[in-house]
Formats: C-alpha cells, sequence, structure tokens
C-alpha cells in the first residue's frame, strides 16, 4: 500500500471521528465531562372544569422543544378517559375523552424540561393574514390613525409593532388607542392592527418559571414574522419590549386557543412548577430525539447489553496505550495484549487485590508447571493441565479468603483463566531458554502496563467519553495505524547509547 492511501485513510479515520463526536455534543448536547450537572423544570398543568353529565372532549395545547427548553419526559393522569396526542407544524397538543362525566373534573399533565440554552429548532411557517374585518363607526377611522401614527415611525415589521404597542399600552397612548380598548382587550386589537397593516402576527401563550410557585396562569405574548429575515420577534404585549425572557416558556405557540372543552363548563388551567439539577448524562438520555443513524448510541440498547459494551469499549483504550509503551517505551511484556486482559479483572477486583491474586497464583502456578515439565507431556496435554491448575488455584484462594472473612479476594474468580494459564506456560517456557532474569522482565512489563492500561481505563473521563462518542473509537484506530508506522528508536534502547557518551571528551 503506498504511503498517500495510508495517510489518507488514517486521514479519514480522524476526520470522521472529530465529527461524529463534536455531532453528539453540539445536536444532542452531551457533555464532554461527567459529573456536569443541568437545570430541569418539573411543570404540572392542572385542568378544573364541570361536566354537563355527557360526552366530554378536552383539547389542551402542549409544550414542545423551542429556544432555550427540551422535553424531557412527560406523564397523564385523567383517569377514566382515553387519551391522544396530535402533532403539527404549529404545536403539539393532547385530547382527552370520555363517553360520559358529570360534575367536577380534574385533568392533570406533567412535564419536565431541560434548560438547554443551545437549543435551536426550527420556527413554526408564518400564519395567513386575516381576513379583512369591517370596523364600526367610529372605531375604523381610530384604527386607520393609530396605524398610520406607528407606521410612520417604524422601520421594518420589527418596529413598527413596537411602535404600535407603545401607542396601545404605553404612555403616548392617545383618545383613538382608549376608544379602541373600550372594546377589545389590548392583545385581540394589536394582532387585529397589526393584520390591517399587512404584518403577519398572532398571539401566544406563555409561562414565567418560577421556582416554587402554585397556581400560575399563562400570559399573553406577541410573535410579529419579519418578511426581511423570515423569522419570528417575541413582544411583550405590556411594554413593547422585544426578545425572550429567559424564565419565559412559550407553552402555545400556535396562535391557538390552550383550552378547548367541549361537554363542560368554567374551564381553567393552573400551574405549579418546581425546578431541580440533575446529571446531564441522564438528562441527555431522556431527549425525545429521533433514533437516526447519525444519534446512533449504545444508549438504545437494554441496560444490560449497555453495561457490557461500556467495558468492551474501553478495550482500545488499553490497546493504545499497549501500543505506546511496547512501540515507544520499548517495555517488553509477556503476550501482547494480556496485560489488557489482567487491567480488565483489575476494573472487577480493584487494584491491589487484583496485583495480590494476580502474583499468588501466577506463582503457583510456576511451581507446579515446573513439575509437569519432568512428565514431558505433550503441548496441549500440558496447557490442559495449566488450565485445570489455574482453576483449582483459583478455587482454593477464594474459599480460604471467604473462611477468613475477606470478601474482596472472592473478586479473584473475575481473572481470565485461559490467559492465565497461557502466561504461566510462557514464563516456565522462558525461564528454561532464557533464564530467570527474562521473566523478571517480561513479568515486571507486563504487571507494570497492566497497571498504567487500569489506570487509564478506570479514569471517569475515559469511561464517559468512550461510552458516549462512539466517534473516539474510530480516532483511536487511526492514532494506532500511526503508531504502527513508527520505525525509530525506542526510549529504553538509548541507554545502549551511554557508553559512546560516556567515551566522549568532556564528559
Amino acid at each position: 500500500m503506498s504511503r498517500l492511501a495510508f495517510y489518507l485513510i488514517v486521514g479519514v479515520l480522524l476526520t470522521a471521528g472529530i465529527a461524529m463526536t463534536a455531532h453528539r455534543h453540539l445536536q444532542f448536547e452531551i457533555p464532554w465531562l461527567p459529573g456536569e450537572q443541568r437545570q430541569v423544570w418539573e411543570v404540572e398543568a392542572m385542568i378544573t372544569f364541570n361536566a354537563e353529565d355527557g360526552p366530554v372532549s378536552v383539547d389542551f395545547a402542549l409544550p414542545s422543544h423551542q429556544q432555550g427548553y427540551r422535553v424531557l419526559t412527560e406523564n397523564t393522569a385523567s383517569s377514566g378517559y382515553g387519551l391522544a396526542y396530535e402533532a403539527s407544524a404549529y404545536g403539539r397538543r393532547a385530547n382527552w375523552t370520555t363517553r360520559s362525566a358529570v360534575g367536577q373534573q380534574q385533568l392533570y399533565y406533567s412535564v419536565q424540561l431541560l434548560v438547554s440554552p443551545e437549543s435551536r429548532v426550527n420556527a413554526p411557517p408564518p400564519p395567513k393574514l386575516a381576513a379583512a374585518t369591517a370596523w364600526e363607526r367610529p372605531y375604523g377611522t381610530a384604527a386607520r390613525q393609530v396605524i398610520e401614527r406607528a407606521w410612520s415611525r417604524s422601520a421594518d415589521n420589527a418596529t413598527f409593532a413596537r411602535e404600535l404597542i407603545r401607542d396601545i399600552n404605553g404612555e403616548r397612548q392617545g383618545e383613538n388607542a382608549r376608544l379602541l380598548l373600550t372594546q377589545f382587550e389590548a392583545t385581540e386589537l394589536i394582532v387585529r392592527l397589526l393584520h390591517q397593516a399587512k404584518v403577519r402576527a398572532r398571539a401566544v401563550s406563555g409561562l414565567t418559571l418560577e421556582n416554587g410557585r402554585r397556581r400560575q396562569t399563562l400570559n399573553s405574548w406577541i410573535q410579529v414574522y419579519s418578511e426581511d429575515d423570515q423569522q419570528w420577534w417575541l413582544f411583550n404585549p405590556a411594554t413593547g419590549e422585544q426578545g425572550k425572557p429567559e424564565n419565559l416558556l412559550l407553552w402555545e405557540a400556535g396562535g391557538e386557543a390552550v383550552l378547548e372543552v367541549e361537554g363542560g363548563r368554567d374551564s381553567r388551567v393552573t400551574f405549579s412548577m418546581l425546578t431541580h439539577s440533575q446529571p446531564a448524562a441522564a438528562a441527555v438520555r431522556n431527549h425525545h430525539s429521533d433514533d437516526t443513524l447519525l444519534n446512533f448510541s449504545i444508549h438504545s440498547l437494554p441496560l444490560e447489553e449497555q453495561a457490557l459494551f461500556q467495558t468492551i469499549l474501553l478495550i482500545p483504550i488499553g490497546a493504545l496505550v499497549v501500543v505506546v509503551l511496547r512501540v515507544l517505551v520499548g517495555i517488553k511484556t509477556s503476550g501482547t495484549f494480556m496485560p489488557v486482559l489482567i487491567a480488565l479483572a483489575f476494573i472487577q477486583t480493584s487494584l491491589i487485590t487484583g496485583l495480590l491474586g494476580f502474583l499468588l497464583v501466577v506463582a503457583v502456578g510456576l511451581v507446579i508447571r515446573n513439575y509437569l515439565s519432568y512428565l514431558n507431556l505433550l503441548l496441549v496435554a500440558r496447557v490442559s493441565a495449566v488450565i485445570i491448575t489455574v482453576i483449582a488455584i483459583i478455587s482454593v484462594f477464594s474459599v480460604i479468603a471467604y473462611r477468613m472473612g475477606l470478601n474482596a479476594g472472592l473478586t479473584i474468580t473475575f481473572f481470565p483463566m485461559i490467559i492465565l494459564s497461557w502466561t504461566i506456560e510462557r514464563m516456565s517456557i522462558l525461564w528454561e531458554e532464557e533464564g530467570p532474569k527474562e521473566v523478571m522482565i517480561q513479568g515486571g512489563g507486563s504487571l507494570m502496563t497492566a497497571v498504567v492500561v487500569y489506570l487509564a481505563m478506570n479514569n471517569p473521563v475515559v469511561r464517559h467519553i468512550t461510552f458516549n462518542f462512539l466517534g473516539v473509537q474510530l480516532i483511536l484506530m487511526a492514532l494506532i495505524l500511526l503508531l504502527g508506522n513508527y520505525t525509530g528508536y525506542r526510549l529504553l534502547e538509548l541507554r545502549r547509547f551511554k557508553p559512546i557518551t560516556d567515551d566522549e571528551p568532556g564528559t
């Protein structure tokens, strides 16, 4: 393979891994670090009405993902009612129905909202202009004069809406505005005047979030569509201030009624709210995000499989550490990736318990393997005997630890028995061919490498990143390929040149 093709593959892996990782963080707000906290609001809506002893249909607007907030979970309590959710370009609604109801009725809807300043959603399409409605005299003349006065002091739709609101509700309120307010509610009047001026607008309902508040009601706000930049602008109909306050949740943003009850009277909806913090990772897992290829994650699997993959995804980290220590540092190990498997056992047993268990099993195993060498057995039979011996050693140590009340000793069963058996076999052969010094070098290198791998894999940040960002696996693959192309000196080999520097004058 040409060098160009090699570096092209590495570049593609790095680019794809970084892009997938950045997409998970930016699009789905997966935090980079574990333990990050996110603010969550719990809002409960209570709908009350008097049923008229007949069929009842309750239509209620629901909040959606919007700028600053994401819906995590939602629940309802409506005994005896059927429930259906409906979604359109203008928002979501819940519809409760029943064949017969009489007397006081209460329906509950609760939602958890994640505070997400980075959250952005596609704006709903602009509404059609309402058909012109004839004004009764003298209201028509007053409406035209109010529109002309605000229009002359504006430059676009947004500034026109601001000036119109101030003329209706502000200090500049004149006789024409006061006359119109005798027949119309302020928000309804402002929207009607905006439509008359060919400006697309609608009244929306928002909830001001304040911790610990009960029996709160929705407030009216006005959205104005700007033809120039094709986006919505939100205005306070009382003051004319433009922009969305941080603690404002738009409950109904389609310009429709918040609550409609058929078969009942005296309907009312009130809201209670609380806020708390929870781990960011847990909050993100509850997002109502589509499970698409771009949102590919382990979180879609059952919890049992998630726990399994949380450990499996750490193995590439261990492989990278082994490659660095063997290729760049030059540490010798007994088996290429045996330290990774030993480090996985350390994660289950804890480091100190794992080290003691490993040394005990290998030491006793070497003594027994030394005896087996005098029997002149075939390789397969000898290794099989070592495997049985390792199992017996682990069983004996576990029973002894239990009898002594050392529960930590029971975790020695997590060691990979086949790998331990081959390690004992390989060290025994090495002892016979190279001597005890080489056994100590490779055995010590294996243990040191296993400890370094354990520290890397057991790091909370590493565990969080490998589990939540699968693109990291591609980045690790690219780094390992680059290290596999290294042909320079290892750090431990530099000691060979020390005699040369010692012989140089002045050293």
